[in-house]
């Protein structure tokens, strides 16, 4: 059991080297959310997810993948423009 959560550990830190090699083009402002997110689907997924069929997935394994998959979604695609403050653009 110790090998196998170590082994998804290391598989989610592969995915989050692969994002940040990958940062320029998931900040770009010229990149759509549909390629951002086929970019997330085709690279940064199987590389967490390589060799899954031999995990034995326990509520906590899942939970770590779960909140790896919301984080990057969340950061990185779905992310909201910020408003711009009217106050100090009044001033």
């Amino acid at each position: 059991m110790y090998y196998k959560c170590n082994l998804i550990k290391e598989r989610i830190v592969l995915g989050t080297k692969a994002y940040y090699a990958n940062l320029k083009f998931f900040k770009s402002r010229l990149v759509t959310k549909q390629s951002k997110l086929k970019l997330y689907r085709t690279v940064i997924r199987p590389i967490v997810t390589y060799a899954s069929e031999t995990w034995v997935l326990k509520e906590a394994i899942i939970q770590k993948l779960l909140v790896f998959e919301r984080k990057n979604l969340k950061k990185n695609i779905w992310a909201h423009k910020r408003k711009p403050n009217m106050e100090s653009q009044n001033q």
